[in-house]
């Protein structure tokens, strides 16, 4: 696999343009800022800057904002998925789905200014599935941790209309 198909080949740091170049999640979903390390199909360290700007502090709560626990588990899945989709020079063509969240635990809320360190290791991967064991740290607490599941599937390619059947664009206002 060439450095190009691989943005993580031989580095054992990835900046946001590398995790973008990865990963198909976009703002305000994407839940990674960074990698610190990496360790082929066995582990990953991975960066969240947690501000006050996120969409979900409005929310979540007012006057008392904390970061929802399940997205610090998606920020898991997602450091995960920057690990196992390293692998395939074709991950354009696939989709790494979060299948399951065993023995979830939250120790500590997370909160604006805080910086979240998520540790993944690789208890298993087969292929098209895989078992990872996440834990998120502020400084040395542990704030959550969790066993994820995740399958790989093939994206369904996009079939070509047949000639002459695609409706004409609107006309702007």
């Amino acid at each position: 696999m060439s450095e190009s198909a691989n943005p993580a080949a031989g580095k054992t740091s990835l900046d946001l343009q590398d995790i973008l170049n990865i990963l198909p999640h976009r703002y305000p979903f994407l839940l990674i800022d960074r990698i610190t390390e990496i360790v082929r199909t066995k582990r990953i360290v991975a960066i969240k800057n947690v501000t006050i700007n996120e969409p979900y502090f409005a929310g979540h709560f007012p006057n008392f904002p904390i970061m929802p626990g399940v997205l610090v588990v998606e920020a898991m899945a997602q450091a995960g998925g920057v690990l196992l989709l390293t692998e395939f020079p074709d991950r354009e063509q696939k989709l790494l789905l979060f299948t399951g969240i065993e023995r979830a635990k939250f120790r500590r809320p997370v909160v604006p200014g805080d910086q979240l360190r998520i540790e993944v290791d690789v208890l298993v991967w087969r292929g098209s599935a895989g078992r990872m064991q996440g834990k998120a740290y502020l400084d040395t607490k542990l704030a959550c941790e969790a066993i994820i599941t995740c399958r790989l599937l093939e994206r369904e390619p996009k079939k070509p209309e047949p000639a002459g059947t695609a409706e004409p664009a609107a006309e702007p206002a």
